[in-house]
């Protein structure tokens, strides 16, 4: 894909050539930081691109290693930020995939400078990248630490945030969302709360000001989409007055909500940490991240399967399908993955026909046993067959229809089945092929 505009690279090469202003002890200062890090700039592109195997600038170079290490280290010669202009890497007339490989490399763990401004530098990177379309987010952690891939952007703006039980409101009734959260976890959710609990400026619509706490916030929030409540001494379901209330003695899904609230006043803080360490030593299957909760055990493609995936009409199908499979909607959920299915056979084309580009997959994924081989070949073929007997992608009235919802989430978690295992054997470097 080609959603990244000339004038989005040009701007991501001046801000990282030209520096970033920022306000540093009430003065405006002009801060800078190098793409590669704390490596050595022929040592982090090395991480990317197999250098021996690309071309020189001239006849004088066996190849591009040797040109490099020439210009950047004996001679110094080349201008900062070279590499963004330099034909032989396609950064700056490549596709998307390539470009967003590489800015990601940037803040990997291991390359990233942790004393310097990698966080304010990707801040604006993301600004400049989701107005095409894109986004940087973390997608897993080495060491503690967050490895970042790219997605598609969904902007929020104007788009009001929605709790955990009103996003799964459908889910929930139908009682396909189980959850239980012991009240000795509930406890320490609670004093969790407590240590993050603090003192906020706020205007009224009147133009006064007052002080509030970011327990009175999260409550008046929720107050926003549901009174709250929780069961009392004598097991009566009444309005709760308070947090604590609240979270020791409402639904789990209630309890959620509160979390999610809660982090939106502490974005900046360890709170996510200490939500999800509280989950993890009382065993429940949840994770806060990027401000809402998850269940951990969720049938959808985790982010760090996702960040394998190199071309991004497939990442995109994949994420509208997870999305409309989230919010109920299974039948256009199933068609969206079926279509991501079907572009999962072209992965490596145009190299490959899809035929061969099926071969391929199917190949990686039974490490040459000619029992798994048969076994998945078998499985798209069948796959393939129902996405063309059924009523998913194509809607002819000589096609059988789908009128159960059970029946769509049938055909969703088999379809994924398949495709979740699938992108874990994709050639992450097939954009250099």
């Amino acid at each position: 894909m080609n959603r990244i505009s000339e004038i989005t690279k040009r701007d991501v090469l001046d801000l990282f050539r030209s520096g970033l202003d920022m306000t540093v002890l009430w003065e405006t200062e002009r801060v800078r930081y190098n793409y590669f890090g704390r490596l050595e700039e022929i040592e982090f592109l090395k991480r990317l691109y197999n250098l021996k195997e690309m071309p020189g600038s001239n006849k004088r170079y066996q190849n591009a290693e040797e040109d490099i290490w020439q210009h950047t280290v004996n001679n110094d010669d080349y201008p900062f930020c070279w590499v963004f202009e330099d034909e032989r890497f396609q950064l700056k007339d490549g596709n998307d995939e390539s470009y967003l490989r590489f800015i990601c490399e940037i803040f990997h763990p291991a390359v990233r400078d942790e004393k310097g401004y990698w966080k304010e530098f990707l801040g604006e990177l993301n600004k400049l990248l989701q107005k095409d379309g894109y986004e940087i987010y973390p997608a897993k952690k080495i060491s503690q630490r967050d490895v970042y891939s790219w997605r598609i952007y969904e902007s929020d703006e104007n788009i009001k945030f929605v709790p955990f039980s009103e996003r799964n409101r459908k889910v929930i009734k139908e009682r396909r969302l189980s959850l239980t959260i012991p009240r000795k976890t509930r406890y320490q959710i609670y004093q969790h709360f407590e240590r993050f609990n603090e003192i906020h400026q706020m205007t009224a619509e009147n133009g006064w000001n007052y002080n509030s706490s970011t327990i009175e916030g999260v409550m008046n929030d929720i107050r926003e989409f549901y009174i709250p409540k929780c069961f009392n001494e004598q097991g009566q379901y009444v309005e709760a007055d308070n947090l604590k209330s609240f979270v020791i003695s409402s639904s789990p899904h209630c309890v959620i909500d509160a979390i999610e609230f809660f982090e939106k006043y502490n974005e900046d803080t360890g709170f996510e940490a200490g939500v999800n360490t509280i989950f993890k030593l009382n065993d429940v299957p949840l994770e806060l991240q990027s401000g809402k909760v998850e269940n951990t055990l969720s049938i959808q493609i985790e982010d760090s399967a996702l960040m394998l995936i190199q071309e991004a009409g497939l990442k995109e199908l994949l994420q509208e399908a997870a999305r409309y499979y989230n919010n109920g909607n299974l039948k256009i959920a199933v068609e969206k993955l079926w279509d991501a299915f079907e572009r999962l056979k072209t992965y490596y084309s145009p190299t490959l026909d899809k035929k061969k580009s099926v071969g391929r997959i199917i190949d990686d994924m039974s490490n040459d046993n000619a029992h798994f081989k048969e076994l998945f070949d078998k499985e798209f073929l069948d796959l393939t067959k129902i996405g063309n007997d059924f009523m998913i992608r194509h809607h002819e009235t000589t096609k059988i229809n789908i009128e159960d919802e059970r029946h769509h989430e049938y055909f969703y978690k088999r379809c994924l089945s398949l495709v979740s295992v699938a992108i874990q054997f994709l050639d992450s470097n097939r954009i250099n092929n």
